[in-house]
């Protein structure tokens, strides 16, 4: 017995203590703390997601379209139109509206089953963020910074109360990101057990089951919409660089033969996000009334088993496409990317033409406005641009994690915009939002961490985070929908015709 654990010292001690460090993973994820504070953020956030969701009643800006798809979807198992009795066109994947559907089939087709799984959504981002976040920076106090600035920013919380479809895809995207994350760690951790042995030629063979993970969740997101396959190139690249650096750590000399298997397993991850992304069509394979299922029989053209299916599809697939590159039509809330995180054109998502009266003022109003927490949002440049310099300074892998996904959930809308100009709003930012608040943590945990006088950081620290939770609780009012009067809406107008 004393032999063994000899040797195990042995070995342990063989790896050099700078290999280690930077092999080095989260080992004390069970911490009791950060899955305290993790509870008490989420369950917070939850309240603040499900009380009062039934209001207003009625449907809210786009809930015209996609609650009703997902009521049509639980009779028919498909979208319908009601007034052709016949299958409805549509230019999103199912997965969102089948969401939606499990709130109905549930809560019935009332507010509270089109918006529940909305809220669970939301709420289930703040958990996970919390949880990447206490992973990526190992501090229960920037782990619950993170979810608390999630929790206290408008933007996401009007989307949680909302049955549109981003929410789903902010969450999946975001899920994905954590499943990578702890492939990450995985393959990191398996090498440092391998080092432990002697030095390695090559790296172990193992089935990366956070990266095929990762895979699924990508599918699912691509499932709501399309706009997730902006994260592929950037994922994929990160995956890449992570597993390379590894093995550099590592000492594992050559960089091709570790650089096959990367890419083998990649694409393996890529089957499953494929196969699960055609499993959200579900409902569409196994009826005869989808839209376009039976497209190449009534052009007379064969229509093989399966294969003849999946063709249909991609008819299907090519004339959505062909919407969304079409769609130019102006909308009096559109705006672009340039404008998104200057909060430069927020949506009004509910202005009822008659508010009533009760708010104690001759005139009342009651909006909804899709408008992130003004202090969290106007710090997100500042904390990208921050971000970059880190990066630079520290080599550090999580600042350009952070900016990879700040990256996907952007760049690509400013090249729409440029090249075919189509019609564009804010709320397509939101899988972007958790990578923005984790640059804003990264910042925050930089002011904490200055050795210089670690009481100024605190305090620094302390006032922005409470600097937010004010600037939504002014704003609560729009977020929700309450009856205020006429004069307390102007007053948070700070933009002008611009919010307007």
């Amino acid at each position: 017995m004393t032999t063994a654990v000899t040797d195990t010292t042995a070995r342990a001690g063989s790896v050099p203590a700078i290999v280690r460090r930077r092999l080095a993973t989260l080992e004390n994820w069970l911490d009791p703390y950060s899955w305290l504070i993790t509870a008490v953020i989420t369950v917070a956030a939850g309240i603040m997601r499900l009380a009062g969701v039934s209001n207003p009643k009625g449907y809210v800006f786009d809930e015209v379209y996609y609650p009703t798809d997902a009521w049509d979807m639980l009779q028919h198992g498909v979208e319908w139109d009601e007034k052709s009795d016949s299958a409805g066109y549509v230019v999103h994947p199912p997965l969102g509206k089948w969401l939606i559907a499990l709130g109905e089939k549930i809560f019935g087709n009332t507010e509270l089953g089109w918006r529940f799984t909305a809220a669970l959504a939301g709420t289930l981002m703040i958990l996970i963020l919390i949880r990447v976040a206490y992973r990526m920076f190992r501090s229960v106090v920037l782990a619950g910074t993170a979810g608390l600035l999630m929790t206290l920013d408008g933007f996401q919380l009007v989307l949680s109360r909302t049955a549109l479809l981003d929410i789903f895809l902010g969450l999946f995207v975001l899920a994905s990101f954590a499943a990578m994350l702890l492939d990450r760690d995985h393959y990191r951790r398996r090498l440092l057990r391998a080092l432990e042995d002697g030095p390695l030629e090559r790296a172990p063979r193992a089935v990366p089951w956070w990266l095929l993970a990762a895979g699924v969740l990508f599918g699912l997101a691509c499932g709501v919409k399309w706009s997730g396959l902006f994260f592929l190139p950037f994922f994929g690249a990160l995956i890449v660089v992570w597993r390379v650096q590894a093995r550099r750590s590592a000492g594992i000399p050559g960089l091709l033969g570790g650089l096959v298997g990367d890419l083998g397993w990649g694409l393996a991850s890529f089957v499953l996000s494929f196969v699960f992304y055609l499993a959200t069509w579900i409902g569409w394979f196994v009826t005869d009334t989808g839209w376009d299922r039976h497209y190449r029989a009534q052009q007379g053209l064969s229509e093989p088993p399966v294969l003849g299916a999946l063709i249909n599809l991609l008819h299907f697939h090519q004339g959505a496409f062909g919407f969304h590159t079409g769609l130019t039509k102006p909308h009096n809330y559109q705006s672009w990317p340039w404008q998104w995180l200057l909060l430069g054109r927020p949506v009004a998502f509910y202005w009822p033409p008659d508010a009533g009266s009760g708010c104690g003022a001759p005139n009342c109003i009651r909006e909804i406005l899709l408008l992130g927490t003004p202090v969290l949002w106007w710090s997100f440049l500042p904390a990208l641009a921050l971000l970059v310099w880190f990066g630079i300074s520290r080599r550090d892998w999580r600042a350009y994690a952070i900016l990879t996904g700040a990256a996907a959930g952007l760049v690509p809308w400013f090249y729409f915009a440029a090249a075919d100009s189509r019609t564009m709003f804010s709320f397509y930012v939101l899988p972007a939002l958790p990578f923005l608040i984790l640059a804003v943590v990264y910042v925050l945990g930089a002011v904490l961490a200055s050795p210089k006088d670690p009481l100024f950081g605190t305090v620094a620290v302390a006032v922005y985070v409470a600097l937010v939770a004010i600037c939504f609780a002014y704003f609560y009012p729009i977020f929700v929908g309450q009856l205020i009067p006429y004069d307390s809406w102007m007053s948070r107008m700070w933009l002008g015709n611009r919010w307007i």
